[in-house]
């Protein structure tokens, strides 16, 4: 239970003299301030710059046009230079040619053919064409097109039947597709099958189209030069007869495929990608897990503010309990940090409770300090220190890291699981696993048990293994080797092939490389936590190796954006890398 309000407030913190007003260079402002105002001042700032640097105007539309996108984020948006008064000149044709530019990086994000857009406009129902790999990356995908309706070509059937076969995920997709097909198509007569079924028939109520069958040979003459045999071909050619047997009807081609929709606005029809799996369309709208607080926060929330402290897991905390307008924009579990520029300390805290305009901040454990490292390992950077705080938090039961190659990521997920395994006795072993997604080729099929067929993908934790492993000096080199060992005995290795029907107890599973995963497959693996399991998904967004994956349908978006405000859940994105100063230098040149 909380302590009662206690008649003194920490100095460092509350004292209103001690934290000056925002500055203009580091002050945040929320989300919720008008957008105008935002490009105004940025506006502002840029025709400043231009007087100053002589610069192009094109460098100075980038960032105009990203805080245009990114005002609608719950986020906290880092507030601009304050504006001048010099140059209002430029400011005009500035801000009208961010306008263009915005829309045409919205536009073309989510691609929409013209067609399409002319229906929405006049209000018209749609008939959909699905290409077959939109089948198999989404098998729930015919119930998602609302008031839509769907056509299913006769070669799309055919290469669902050549794909259903097998213990892949594609192959349980084409099966999946064909059981829904089967129980939509189940007891309808042949005539109600030509005039279309209801994609509601099976309680799916926000399906409220009808599904269309190819019914009858359809002779359409392609450009000469597209061999008639392929299947792509033959869809288009599907989608051509369509337009002519419904001249009135807007007629969209749906697929996953970059070169069928290539070749179809080639020939004039209306093509564009499957949209229903993206969680968003702007991977720069992602929740971080953290926010700057404005320089005037403890100004502005520090009045009638109680403090107490608590003991947890056996470790001390402080907590404080603010009541004013910026809580409205915050996450429950989100990190929240003050860095004032006047030499004064800083602030660290993470969102406990919300209730209203009311929070409950708690202060954060330094693992900076080489008293409080993780198994030898101490954070070089704010982020790793949010991001420790939450592997080792054992109320908090999912853990998602994203980051650039080189920020920490799996060396702070080993060190974690290894000082609760070992030491703390938390959980009793540790279980990676990855999806075997190659870069380069593929080495073939490999002999040996699970872990010997695994050991290949799993280079990068052997490697961070050898880090840790260095860090004991004590009991020399039979003190490593022993200590190795006894590691080895409490980390298992794991393929996401077989996890289907398992359930891990007090386990700490570490997901790597999780941006390769569908959203479904995501689902499968965290579902599989039974009691006092923690999991732990690791990847960067931006190195996605599997077909038909984007930044904004990736499995690891997916669960970032759905479990973030969960008060047993928690997210950071790293930001700076800390391996060496050639891999830092490598990835901003090359």
């Amino acid at each position: 239970m909380p302590l009662p309000k206690m008649p003194t407030k920490p100095a460092v913190i509350l004292s209103k003299e001690d934290y000056p007003k925002a500055s203009a260079k580091s002050a945040a402002k929320s989300a919720t301030t008008p957008a105008v105002n935002q490009v105004a001042q940025v506006a502002n700032s840029a025709a400043n710059l231009v007087n100053k640097s002589r610069s192009k105007p094109a460098v100075l539309i980038k960032p105009v046009a990203k805080l245009m996108t990114a005002h609608t984020a719950p986020q906290v948006v880092a507030k601009s230079p304050a504006p001048t008064a010099k140059t209002p000149s430029i400011v005009k044709p500035a801000v009208l040619e961010v306008k263009s530019t915005t829309t045409a990086k919205a536009t073309g994000t989510r691609a929409k053919s013209g067609t399409s857009r002319s229906a929405d406009t006049a209000g018209k129902t749609k008939l959909f064409v699905l290409d077959t790999n939109v089948l198999m990356h989404d098998p729930s995908c015919l119930f998602r097109f609302e008031e839509h309706d769907i056509y299913l070509p006769m070669i799309t059937l055919e290469e669902l039947d050549n794909h259903k076969k097998g213990m892949s995920e594609v192959a349980r997709n084409a099966r999946q597709v064909t059981r829904s097909l089967d129980a939509l198509v189940g007891d309808t007569e042949h005539e109600d099958i030509s005039e279309g079924i209801p994609l509601s028939k099976l309680g799916n109520k926000e399906a409220k189209g009808h599904l269309l069958f190819q019914t009858k040979l359809q002779h359409v003459n392609l450009p000469q030069g597209l061999p008639v045999g392929k299947a792509d071909n033959q869809i288009l050619a599907v989608v051509r007869a369509l337009e002519i047997e419904y001249p009135n009807r807007p007629i969209v081609l749906v697929s996953k495929d970059i070169n069928m929709r290539i070749k179809a606005r080639a020939l004039g029809l209306p093509a564009e990608d499957y949209f229903n799996d993206h969680v968003m369309e702007d991977s720069d709208l992602l929740y971080t897990g953290l926010v700057q607080l404005p320089m005037d926060f403890w100004n502005k929330h520090g009045k009638g503010m109680e403090s107490w402290q608590e003991s947890r897991n056996g470790v001390s905390n402080t907590f404080y309990r603010v009541t004013g307008p910026f809580i409205a924009t915050l996450l429950v579990n989100q990190f929240v940090y003050l860095e004032p520029n006047n030499g004064e300390a800083s602030f660290y805290g993470q969102v406990r409770q919300i209730n209203g305009k009311t929070a409950v901040l708690q202060t954060l454990r330094d693992f900076g300090h080489a008293k409080h490292s993780v198994w030898g390992v101490t954070s070089r950077n704010r982020e790793q220190n949010f991001a420790l705080n939450l592997l080792m938090d054992p109320e908090c039961d999912f853990v998602t890291l994203l980051g650039q190659a080189g920020t920490g990521k799996t060396l702070l997920a080993l060190a974690a699981g290894l000082a609760q395994v070992l030491e703390t006795k938390t959980y009793n072993e540790i279980i990676v696993t990855r999806v075997t997604v190659p870069v380069g080729e593929d080495i073939g099929f490999l002999p040996g048990t699970e872990e010997e067929k695994m050991s290949p993908w799993m280079g990068a934790f052997d490697d961070n293994l050898e880090v840790l492993n260095k860090s004991d000096n004590d009991g020399g080199d039979w003190g490593r080797a022993a200590t190795q060992d006894l590691i080895r005995s409490k980390i298992k290795i794991k393929s996401l092939n077989f996890m289907r029907g398992r359930t891990f107890v007090n386990k700490f599973l570490i997901i790597d490389e999780a941006q390769n995963l569908t959203p479904k497959q995501v689902k499968t693996l965290v579902t599989r936590a039974g009691p006092g399991t923690k999991i732990i998904c690791l990847g960067n967004i931006a190195q996605i190796d599997t077909p038909y994956l984007t930044e904004g349908s990736s499995g690891l978006t997916y669960v970032v954006d759905r479990f973030k405000g969960w008060a047993h859940s928690g997210h950071i994105t790293l930001a700076r890398g800390e391996r060496s100063r050639l891999a830092d230098h490598a990835s901003e040149v090359l």
